[in-house]
């Protein structure tokens, strides 16, 4: 392929990407349509499918872009931070950040599963785990909470996850992790799809901040 060409397929792939998260705000992964996508790039059906075969591949462009996009700004406010608890601070309130400037990308990946979807893991795993990886990292720096004794069967998995994330990071460093995670991404979604009602809190990005200290002394105690 020359380099000419190579150039107009990546600025109709990117195209293509672009009108998707169009139609993602506008109709939900539901209302995601290749003939739709078609229309709006001003092109036959027929041309979009040489670029993404279905509509499911089209999600899933559409779930590794937002991925991708979500740790890349969570490793720009990590970077920036001074020490474990800083850190872990600065992620949880990027991710907050992302969420509330993009709640259908959100919905997209933290949201109710897509009927009839099923992400294909080998591409949208590595995206996937950017954030929970860059959180487990910085949890093997820290010194967690004591937990309980791990049972063998999530000792096996632990031992996988280290593994996988290349991490020296405990088991009570990992548990401790996880529950951070879940806090976060709990406490982001109550927010971004209105789960705490609209007038109860004055302040929700206040509310965050003390939810989010909270856990995060609470998994890894000030020294």
């Amino acid at each position: 392929m020359s380099p000419r060409r190579a150039d107009a397929r990546a600025e109709t792939e990117r195209d293509i990407l672009r009108i998707g998260r169009e139609h993602l705000v506008a109709s939900g992964p539901g209302g995601l349509s290749l003939r739709a996508v078609a229309r709006d790039l001003g092109v036959v059906s027929s041309a979009v499918y040489r670029y993404v075969r279905s509509r499911d591949e089209l999600l899933t462009l559409l779930v590794v872009d937002a991925y991708t996009e979500l740790a890349d700004a969570v490793d720009e406010a990590v970077d920036g931070a001074d020490d474990g608890h800083s850190r872990l601070y600065a992620a949880g309130t990027a991710m907050r950040r992302w969420a509330l400037a993009e709640p259908a990308r959100w919905a997209l990946l933290y949201g109710t599963p897509v009927p009839g979807y099923e992400a294909p893991g080998e591409q949208t795993t590595g995206p996937g785990t950017r954030v929970m990886a860059r959180a487990v990292a910085i949890a093997a720096t820290m010194t967690p909470a004591p937990v309980d004794a791990v049972p063998q069967a999530l000792g096996a998995d632990f031992d996988r996850i280290r593994t996988e994330f290349a991490s020296p990071v405990t088991d009570a460093g990992l548990v401790r992790a996880l529950s951070l995670w879940s806090v976060m991404v709990g406490a982001i979604s109550s927010e971004v799809f209105g789960q705490y009602g609209r007038d109860t809190f004055s302040d929700a990005e206040a509310l965050f901040g003390l939810q989010l200290r909270s856990a995060i002394d609470a998994a890894f105690p000030p020294a």
